[in-house]
């Protein structure tokens, strides 16, 4: 597949990396001449210096048979431009864009985007991803990383195994035995920094860290057998009010179980915005940082504090500051990656990474098959991808046992009629079935290729 990606930066460049350890013919465009050195010189990729819109750059990233462009500069109306010329002058066939502005993302305006008018096939928005992320987080508070699948049926889990866990040392085929009506099944785990889809015989040591992929209703039971607490956040503090901070704070409104939340922000017109927005939730205008503004918020009560400001360093010192006033959960978005090696040290009990979530999200819309979800783990390490099976996949009409999966791939659930199931090797995959499979980055492409029709083959 011939790709061409609009922008150089961590997005830009972590999907150009997917992509071209996929063996797919990549070109880069960015009009940062540097950013285009990095990737070109980092990954197996070509580089064109330019803007994005312009038709002569596009013409020389091979725009005219190309497959595919991704526009994810930093510019909304840039990759709105570049979807528009892709189509129009080179009748590209697949458009993505990143778009933030909200106005563009609003549903009664959702006609914009047709072929008529400006034609884009898929809109990312990094602000409604890294809310859904911020809620995820929230729904398993003793997790450092998690994600729904299957209809919202199904969780993936990243759990830290310390020395309270009652299943350490003991082989992952016992577990079945031991929890026979549990629907849960470790996937994936990393231990001294290198993540591996374990075997049967594998055990679980102090100091790894698993993820574990299991039915929303077992969340509780699995949390307790990994050793972990498992609370409903019903009193929670945003930190910044902006367009993410907002998103949450809509979303726990809505919510039926009922969520006390409360928002600081230190900008008055923002803060007045989202006063004006939000019915339920008390919004306070002043710094995040202040301790005085904390008490007030009653940070000491609160279940959870969410540190979602535009500055990764005031949602680290605002997290900590928030720790060490009485508050037990403390989640913070950080967009650099560099700056996730001191969560531990400062005692920040999780993470939202904006870029990681937009990544998966891009992955989802340009992944082979009938791929509805996927999500990137760790630093590419491996993904999570759940996909409907068709009629002439290879995967249909086989017992579980009998499909040739790549060492580095493991079935978590599979979603039959409406209902999620534990994989076992006598159960059948139908046509029509959705399967949630775990795979090494270097499995991927055969993970593909076992959902292709077959027709895309030819």
């Amino acid at each position: 597949m011939k790709v061409i990606i609009c922008g150089a930066g961590q997005v830009g460049w972590q999907i150009a990396r997917h992509l071209s350890g996929e063996r797919n013919d990549v070109t880069v465009v960015d009009n940062n001449p540097e950013l285009v050195r990095r990737a070109t010189d980092s990954l197996d990729v070509q580089g064109i210096a330019g803007f994005a819109s312009y038709p002569d750059v596009l013409s020389k990233a091979g725009a005219r048979d190309a497959d595919m462009i991704i526009a994810a500069t930093h510019s909304d109306e840039v990759n709105m431009v570049t979807c528009q010329v892709a189509h129009s002058v080179f009748a590209i066939p697949r458009k993505i864009a990143r778009l933030r502005g909200q106005s563009y993302l609003d549903a009664i305006y959702s006609d914009l985007y047709r072929r008529d008018h400006m034609p884009i096939d898929v809109v990312i928005s990094p602000e409604k991803e890294v809310a859904d992320a911020a809620l995820q987080r929230l729904s398993a508070p003793s997790a450092f990383d998690t994600e729904k699948f299957l209809d919202g049926k199904a969780q993936l889990l990243g759990l830290s195994i310390g020395e309270n866990c009652p299943i350490v040392n003991t082989p992952l085929r016992q577990l079945t035995d031991l929890f026979s009506t549990l629907r849960s099944i470790v996937v994936g785990i990393r231990r001294e920094g290198t993540l591996f889809a374990p075997e049967a015989g594998d055990q679980l040591f102090v100091g790894d860290e698993c993820y574990v992929f299991c039915h929303v209703e077992d969340v509780g039971r699995t949390m307790e057998i990994f050793g972990k607490t498992h609370k409903v956040q019903e009193r929670v503090v945003l930190i910044g009010g902006g367009n993410v901070g907002l998103a949450v704070a809509e979303a726990l409104e809505k919510r039926t179980t009922r969520v006390r939340a409360k928002v600081i922000e230190k900008n008055r017109e923002i803060a007045e915005h989202a006063a004006d927005v939000l019915e339920r939730t008390i919004v306070l205008h002043g710094d995040g940082l202040d301790a005085a503004l904390l008490a007030e918020a009653n940070i000491n009560r609160a279940d959870a504090v969410l540190a979602v400001t535009d500055d990764d360093k005031t949602n680290m010192l605002a997290a900590v500051r928030a720790k060490a006033a009485g508050c037990p959960m403390a989640v913070a978005l950080i967009n650099d990656p560099s700056l996730v090696q001191l969560m531990g040290p400062l005692g920040i009990d999780a993470y939202i990474n904006p870029r990681a979530t937009t990544v998966s999200s891009i992955l989802r819309h340009i992944r082979h098959g009938r791929v509805r979800a996927v999500y990137s783990i760790g630093d590419a390490e491996a993904e999570l991808i759940e996909a409907e099976v068709l009629s002439t996949s290879p995967l249909a009409g086989q017992l579980i046992r009998d499909i040739a999966f790549p060492e580095g791939v493991l079935v978590g659930a599979i979603l039959k009629d409406g209902k999620v199931q534990r994989p076992t090797g006598k159960l059948r995959i139908e046509e029509g079935d959705v399967i949630a499979l775990f795979a090494m980055t270097a499995d991927v492409p055969e993970v593909e290729r076992l959902l292709q029709v077959s027709i895309d083959f030819f």
